[in-house]
């Protein structure tokens, strides 16, 4: 096949295309433009992904439930999962602590631009610490009731809701191994119709992908830039060694801590998975939304990695929705970048605290775009830094979130591949031999 009939190689033209469009977008005053006749598209597309997640997650883990066939082999890869998620996140966090702490980054801002920031961003700051302030004043158990919803349709009616979906099939699934074969065996079947019907409508909204991450990069772009592009070079230059700092990070667990594990636990070519992964990889870029790239990051594992489907639908969903690295490892960056940059300093027992409620945080923060935001208001009040410091850093998170998600979905197909090779379900497909002319 010529390489551009390729998926993530239309992708990426699309992404540059956007990219070059913004900025010129952005020089020339047409925001509005872009906003009225361009972004739409970019919309359209997020909503048909979000369309089916749902009903994706919910179809895929009842069918992987249930074809695990008992629930020994269930609470062995659920554990083996959850497990490995956990302990990724907080390898992400040291890394994150580390790094900025070697680097500083908070001690390179210009007292006026910090003074302008906080001024520019005031309004979205107290909308935040509202959600934020919610949020804290849950008890303990809260995030236990929240997974246990009162109503299905409830749950199902809301992409936030996520956990709650899980819940649902995960409980539907060992209902349908409790009962009787010949009772089961029409729902189940019911369920995987509705799986496959997913992935075909995944195929069909997949060829749209190149138009709709154009519209989402050349709309985030003209949307930071509103209309002044000098503005966007300003926030760099002001932003950028913190930017700096939270990118290094995202690139060593990306691509150190990753690998490291697959050739340890799965022996994949790291070749054959980075390639397979790039449609997932992109469009996590584009829609900053790990609930909207599942579709495709189950469709990437299945037929480009080879793992199972037994494997990919429990193990996938999952993570969508508890395996937040890159978001965990950016709120440990900015929390002591704003402590940094505040002059306030944290000792080893405050970043202690941060590299704990930032795993418990990661667990549950929705898979949308600017969630890991309030979480990290959580995060500040936990060290005493003051909440309004978000500030700061809000005029380049939408770039920021676009980088932790790619890190985000890497890290759920890594662990798939894993739990697949150690559970014997891992069928690496044949690299493709060019004929002889």
């Amino acid at each position: 096949m010529p390489w551009y009939r390729k998926l993530h190689w239309q992708i990426l033209i699309g992404l540059l295309l956007g990219l070059l469009f913004g900025l010129l977008a952005a020089a020339q005053g047409w925001g509005g433009f872009v906003t009225r006749w361009v972004a739409p598209f970019g919309t359209i597309f997020i909503n048909l992904l979000k369309l089916i997640a749902v009903p994706l997650v919910l179809a895929s883990l009842i069918v992987g439930v249930t074809s695990l066939s008992d629930l020994k082999r269930l609470s062995r890869i659920g554990g083996k999962t959850i497990a490995i998620y956990i302990v990724t996140t907080a390898v992400a966090i040291t890394i994150g602590l580390v790094i900025v702490n070697v680097l500083q980054p908070g001690h390179t801002v210009p007292p006026e631009m910090r003074t302008r920031l906080q001024e520019a961003y005031e309004a979205d700051v107290e909308a935040r610490a509202e959600l934020a302030e919610q949020t804290r004043q849950r008890g303990p158990l809260q995030v236990l009731v929240d997974i246990v919803p009162e109503n299905v349709f409830g749950a199902a009616s809301d992409n936030r809701n996520m956990l709650q979906v899980g819940f649902i099939a995960l409980f539907a699934g060992i209902g349908l191994l409790l009962i009787p074969a010949d009772k089961a065996r029409p729902v189940i079947a019911f369920f995987d119709g509705v799986n496959a019907l997913v992935i075909q409508l995944v195929e069909l909204i997949m060829r749209i992908a190149p138009i709709g991450v154009f519209a989402l990069l050349a709309d985030t772009i003209t949307s930071i830039a509103r209309d002044n592009l000098q503005q966007v070079f300003e926030l760099l230059a002001a932003l950028g060694y913190y930017s700096l700092a939270v990118v290094l990070g995202l690139v060593i667990h990306t691509l150190g801590t990753y690998p490291l594990l697959l050739k340890l636990l799965a022996r994949v070519p790291l070749k054959t998975f980075f390639s397979g992964i790039a449609p997932a990889q992109l469009v996590a870029f584009s829609t900053s939304s790990s609930g909207a790239t599942l579709p495709v990051s189950m469709e990437c594992a299945e037929k480009n990695l080879g793992v199972s489907e037994e494997v990919s639908s429990f193990v996938l969903p999952l993570g969508a929705t508890i395996n937040m690295d890159g978001t965990a490892l950016y709120q440990a960056v900015a929390a002591v970048f704003i402590a940094q940059t505040l002059g306030l300093g944290l000792d080893l027992g405050a970043q202690l605290t941060i590299l704990l409620t930032a795993v418990l945080a990661s667990i549950g923060t929705a898979a949308v775009p600017s969630a890991g935001i309030v979480m990290l208001v959580i995060i500040l009040e936990s060290v005493g830094v003051p909440s309004a410091g978000i500030a700061l850093i809000l005029g380049v998170d939408r770039i920021l979130d676009m980088c932790r998600t790619v890190t985000n979905v890497t890290g759920d197909l890594t662990v798939a591949t894993i739990v697949a090779a150690t559970e014997g379900q891992l069928a690496l497909p044949v690299p493709e031999t060019k004929s002889a002319s």
